[in-house]
Parts: structure tokens; C-alpha cells; sequence
């Protein structure tokens, strides 16, 4: 009797200390594609280049799928500084051409070809951390705009949230031209 006793009194001591230090449960997969769309449309607001227009709305057939393959880029010119121009943006308002050369947003869909299919979790938060294409800080850099500076400094919780997400949106195929140097070739 004694011992029922101490066992119930064990429990209600133990739940009485989860409900006091705040021990949450663990986020389900749902909740965190959720935050991780919550974090690309609103706070990351990813979709304001990674998602072109089309006259003044975004395409939503295009729902970050960076530029548009068959459209054309800005090109800048550096005798446009004369004129206090330092940076062009194409219509869609998903390519920017400056004294750093031309980038375009990339295509962040999960399609295995033209988009984030192939890369893993580590590569996604790699980038973000670093600042280089696909994480490994071998290959180039990630071109302006891109804030990478601000979202090195998300948590990884955010950071996989966002790639949770990414990996439940609707594949687009298109193939995002790579970022050009300031004579237009390819980095």
C-alpha cells in the first residue's frame, strides 16, 4: 500500500516539475512545415524574388521558381554610376544586374533538375550559414540581393523549418540562368 503510495506520489511530483519548468512537446512535422511557410511568405518573405510577377501580382505557376528561364536580364553598364544607377532589376523583379555582375533568384521548388531536389537539408543550411552555393564555401558565392548576411544568422530550428516547407511545395521546372560576371559570362 505504501509503495502505490510512493509511486503516485513520484508521478504527481514529476508532472508537477515538467508543468513547472515548461517541457514542451515535440513540434510535429505539420506544425513545422507550417512555421516553415509562415517564415518564407512572411518573415524571410522569400517569395518577393524567388517568385517573378507577372504585370504587377506574382505568377503563381511560378511559386518560387526564380527567374523565368526564357526571360531577358537586365544588364548593367558601368557608366550607368555617372547617373546615380547602381542597380537594375528585370520586370518580374527576380534578376538584378549591378557593378557585381548579374544574379538571378534561384529556383527554390523541390524539382530534381532546375530546382532544390538534389541538394540535402545540411547543403540548404549550409548556404544560408555561409553564403555559398550549396553550402560548400568552394564554390561561389551567393550574389546580391540575396540578404544571406541576415538569415546566417536564423536559427537552425527556422532554417529547417524553411527547407521542411520547401520540400512540400509544387515542383517547377525551370532552369534559373547562372549568376554573370559584370562582361555577362557565367562565374
Amino acid at each position: 500500500m505504501h509503495r502505490n503510495f510512493f509511486i503516485f506520489g513520484v508521478t504527481i511530483l514529476f508532472i508537477g516539475v515538467v508543468i513547472a519548468f515548461g517541457i514542451q512537446s515535440v513540434e510535429s512535422q505539420d506544425d513545422i512545415v507550417k512555421r516553415g511557410k509562415y517564415l518564407v511568405d512572411a518573415v524571410a518573405a522569400c517569395g518577393h524574388c524567388h517568385t517573378p510577377r507577372a504585370g504587377a501580382d506574382y505568377d503563381p505557376d511560378m511559386y518560387l521558381a526564380g527567374h523565368p528561364a526564357d526571360k531577358q536580364n537586365p544588364q548593367y553598364n558601368f557608366s550607368m554610376m555617372q547617373h546615380n544607377i547602381f542597380l537594375l532589376v528585370s520586370p518580374q523583379l527576380s534578376a538584378f544586374s549591378g557593378p557585381f555582375g548579374t544574379s538571378f533568384a534561384t529556383n527554390l521548388t523541390p524539382d530534381n533538375e532546375t530546382g532544390l531536389g538534389e541538394w540535402t537539408e545540411k547543403m540548404f543550411i549550409e548556404s544560408m550559414r555561409t553564403g555559398h552555393h550549396q553550402g560548400n564555401k568552394a564554390n561561389r558565392k551567393i550574389f546580391p540581393p540575396m540578404p544571406t548576411k541576415h538569415y546566417a544568422k536564423m536559427t537552425d530550428a527556422d532554417l529547417k523549418a524553411i527547407w521542411a516547407y520547401l520540400k512540400t511545395i509544387k515542383p517547377v521546372k525551370n532552369e534559373v540562368s547562372p549568376v554573370l560576371n559584370t562582361r555577362g559570362r557565367p562565374y
